[in-house]
């Protein structure tokens, strides 16, 4: 039953883009949807904006915990020259759990903050983007149960194509820890995200992404993949993208992970 509660969300998600696709190509819009949906689209676009992506899972393991992961993640990027950009990408998580860690257990709280820092090309190439650099983690977590209390670093790359109103492509890093509490697990950890984007020219689209997580320290990966639904409109006269679409986990530690998950993204557009 669970499974067939997945599919008739993305089926309603999917019509709801259709929708939204026909109301907005009713409007003439002060901007252009269509080229701020292709930058959201790339996460190494020279294009300000600050996400707020709202994750909530519920039936996590044993106890059937519930855990609401809101990203407070601006991107930043940085004119290097005219031919090199600089994208920072900070990815702050504030965290509210229960039942996650024990029977009637509940932590809230900032997790550990990622940083990452792309050089990318100013200027693409037949539709390809590409950007490589360091990758943070910093210990920030005001919960020991939300954090690991280790300072990491490591790479961090993507490379996509854009053509016709598809963008499609992929982002990996891999993070050590260099410093921190010796009392705590080191971290080792590789983060894939493989995704597929549709925007129509009003701005509205759809798309799947995936998210992998491999521990090589506990030996364990999780998985989801996320089916979405977006748009580009405007609150008043501040632009704004609106993405939502559930969360499917595919795999976890030791198979307890969520029964079901839900994604609901809020990002403040500012074009030059």
């Amino acid at each position: 039953m669970a499974l067939w509660n997945r599919l008739i969300v993305l089926f309603l998600l999917v019509i709801f883009s259709y929708s939204l696709n026909a109301q907005e190509t009713q409007k003439p819009a002060a901007n252009d949807p269509a080229e701020l949906a292709k930058k959201l689209a790339n996460p190494v676009a020279s294009l300000i904006s600050v996400p707020l992506q709202n994750n909530t899972d519920v039936g996590i393991g044993v106890y059937h915990g519930y855990k609401n992961t809101m990203n407070f993640q601006p991107v930043v990027p940085i004119s290097l020259s005219a031919k090199l950009n600089l994208i920072t990408r900070y990815i702050i998580p504030i965290v509210t759990q229960r039942n996650i860690t024990g029977a009637d257990a509940k932590q809230s709280g900032l997790s550990d903050a990622v940083i990452s820092a792309f050089f990318s090309p100013a200027v693409p190439k037949n539709g390809v983007v590409w950007g490589a650099g360091p990758v943070f983690l910093v210990p920030i977590a005001t919960n020991d149960l939300l954090g690991t209390e280790k300072f990491g670093v490591g790479p961090t790359a993507l490379i996509l194509k854009q053509t016709h109103g598809l963008t499609f492509g992929i982002l990996a890093n891999q993070i050590w820890s260099v410093a921190g509490n010796d009392k705590r697990s080191d971290v080792n950890q590789m983060y894939l995200q493989p995704f597929f984007n549709y925007n129509w020219k009003s701005g509205a689209g759809i798309g799947i992404s995936g998210e992998i997580t491999r521990n090589w320290e506990a030996s364990s990966t999780t998985a989801f993949i996320v089916p979405s639904v977006s748009g580009v409109t405007k609150l008043g006269k501040q632009i704004v993208s609106i993405v939502v679409g559930p969360r499917i986990q595919l795999a976890s530690l030791d198979n307890k992970g969520a029964d079901f998950g839900m994604r609901a993204a809020l990002t403040f557009v500012f074009p030059k």
